[in-house]
C-alpha cells in the first residue's frame, strides 16, 4: 500500500455480528485514522457520490377549467422542456377561486399565478417569494405582469368586422371582469378613429345570478341594434350567449348580427350554432414569457414591476362572421371569390371573370365600399394567411409563399415588410405559439 493512501480489504461483518467484532474495530480505527491524519483514498478506491441539486419548486396558480388557463400552462411546459428543471405544484381550479389551502405551508422558490382578486394576492405576498401574475384583473399590481395585449385584441376584432363591410358596432362585455371593459373601451375607441360609433350593453354583475333577468335584458339590446351589426363579444363563453338569444329571437347570423369572440376555445366555438369566430390571443407565449421572468427572479434578479404585454395570433374566421355586410351584391360576390381563392395566385382578372363588370366600375365601388382596392383585398388576403402560418406552423417562407400565392419567397417578403413594418421571421420570432 502506498504511504498516505489507506485501502480497506477486510470484508465488514454482516449485519447480525455484534459492532464489538475484531473487524469492525479494526475498520473503524482505520476509518478514525484517515480523518485524523487527512489521508486520501485511492482513485480506484474513491467512492463516487455524485449530489444532484434539488429542482426549483414552482407553485402555478393557475386555473384548468379554461382554454386560456391551460395554453398558459403549456407554454410554461415549454419553457421548461428547455432544460429548466422545475418541481411543479399544480392543482386542479376554477378561474378566481380561493387560494388553495396548501399554499399558506407551502415551501418553493417562485411562484405563477392568475392573481384575480386580494384574497390571491394576499396568499401569495405572505410567502415572500418571486411571483409572476399572468391575469388583466387588476388585483396584485405589486407584482410584474404578463398579460395579452388588449388594445391588439380590440383592433383585430374590430378589423375583422370592418373589412366585412360593417358601418354598425356593437359591444357585449361581462361586468364581473374588469378586463372585460378594457377590451370594450379599447373596441371603442378604434373604431371611433375609423369613424364610426359603437354600442354597449351594460351588464352589471350581478345579473349573473338570474341568467333568465340577463337573457332578458339581452334580448332587449340585440333587438334594439341597428342591422346588419357586427358585435364583439368579451370572451367565447359571452359570444355563445348573444348567438343564443339571437336564434331565440330569430336574428339572422351573421347577415343580421355577426358576432365575433376572444379566447378561440376551439371546442366551445364549435359547439356553437353557427360556430363561432373568435380573436386568438398568444396564451402559449404569455406562459413562456412568465416563466422566464420568473426563473431570473429566482436566479436572484431584482424583477422589473411592469406589465409584459403579448401579441394576438390573429383571428380564427367560423360562420358568425362569414358574411359580406354590403348592400352592393357584385361587391360582395368579389368579396367571396378573393377570400376563397386568394392563395391560389388569382389577380383581378380573375376576379373579374367570375363577377363580369368593368374594372374601373368594381374598383370605384371597392374603394367606396370598402376602403381599399380589388388587388389590395387580395393581397390582405393573403397576408393574412401567411401571419397564420408563420406563427402556429414550421414550414419554411419558400413552403409559406407556395401555399399563399406568391411566386417567390423573396416577393412575399417585401409585401410582408411594407404591411406589417417587420420581416417574416421577426414576426415569427415575436408572435410564435
Amino acid at each position: 500500500m502506498n504511504p498516505g493512501l489507506i485501502g480497506i480489504d477486510e470484508p465488514l461483518p454482516a449485519h447480525s455480528v455484534a459492532l464489538s467484532t475484531p473487524a469492525v474495530k479494526r475498520w473503524a480505527w482505520f476509518a478514525c485514522d484517515c480523518l485524523r491524519a487527512n489521508f486520501q483514498f485511492e482513485p480506484a478506491m474513491r467512492a463516487e457520490v455524485k449530489f444532484t441539486p434539488a429542482r426549483p419548486a414552482v407553485a402555478l396558480l393557475i386555473e384548468t377549467s379554461n382554454c386560456f388557463g391551460r395554453e398558459v400552462l403549456q407554454g410554461i411546459r415549454a419553457f421548461m422542456g428547455e432544460g429548466r428543471g422545475w418541481a411543479v405544484h399544480l392543482t386542479e381550479s376554477g378561474r378566481g377561486n380561493e387560494p388553495p389551502p396548501w399554499l399558506a405551508r407551502w415551501r418553493g422558490h417562485g411562484i405563477i399565478a392568475r392573481i384575480e382578486n386580494e384574497a390571491i394576492a394576499r396568499g401569495v405576498r405572505a410567502l415572500k417569494l418571486p411571483v409572476v401574475n399572468v391575469s388583466a384583473a387588476g388585483a396584485g399590481t405589486e407584482f410584474p405582469t404578463v398579460i395579452s395585449d388588449s388594445q391588439a385584441i380590440a383592433r383585430l376584432a374590430a378589423e375583422h368586422l370592418l373589412e366585412r363591410g360593417f358601418q354598425h358596432f356593437a359591444y357585449c362585455g361581462d361586468g364581473r371582469f374588469s378586463w372585460s371593459a378594457v377590451h370594450g373601451k379599447n373596441f371603442a375607441a378604434y373604431l371611433e378613429s375609423r369613424g364610426h360609433a359603437c354600442s354597449w350593453f351594460e351588464s352589471a354583475a350581478q345579473d349573473f345570478a338570474d341568467w333568465e333577468l340577463e337573457r332578458r335584458k339581452l334580448g332587449e339590446w340585440l333587438a334594439a341594434l341597428p342591422r346588419p351589426v357586427g358585435v364583439m363579444a368579451c370572451y367565447d363563453i359571452r359570444g355563445q350567449q348573444v348567438l343564443e338569444v339571437c336564434r331565440e329571437l330569430g336574428i339572422y347570423v351573421p347577415d343580421e348580427v355577426a358576432v365575433i369572440g376572444q379566447h378561440n376555445d376551439e371546442l366551445l366555438c364549435e359547439l356553437c350554432d353557427p360556430p363561432l369566430s373568435s380573436v386568438m390571443p398568444n396564451a402559449r407565449r404569455v406562459g413562456y414569457e412568465a416563466a422566464a421572468l420568473l426563473q431570473r427572479g429566482m436566479s436572484g434578479e431584482t424583477l422589473p414591476l411592469r406589465t409584459l404585454l403579448i401579441e394576438p395570433v390573429g383571428v380564427m374566421t367560423r360562420q358568425s362572421t362569414d358574411v359580406v355586410a354590403v348592400h352592393d351584391s357584385q361587391v360582395a360576390a368579389a368579396v367571396r371569390y378573393i377570400r376563397g381563392h386568394a392563395c391560389e395566385a388569382i389577380t383581378v382578372s380573375d376576379v373579374l371573370r367570375a363577377v363580369p363588370m368593368s374594372r374601373t366600375i368594381l374598383e370605384r365601388r371597392f374603394k367606396q365600399l370598402l376602403g381599399r382596392t380589388p388587388h389590395q383585398q387580395i393581397l390582405r388576403e393573403r397576408l393574412e394567411r401567411v401571419k397564420t402560418m408563420l406563427t402556429t406552423t414550421d414550414l419554411t417562407l419558400e413552403a409559406i409563399a407556395d401555399r399563399t400565392g406568391f411566386e417567390h419567397p423573396e416577393y412575399l417578403s417585401v409585401a410582408f415588410k411594407r404591411q406589417t413594418g417587420q420581416s417574416p421571421s421577426a414576426y415569427r420570432a415575436r408572435h410564435r405559439t
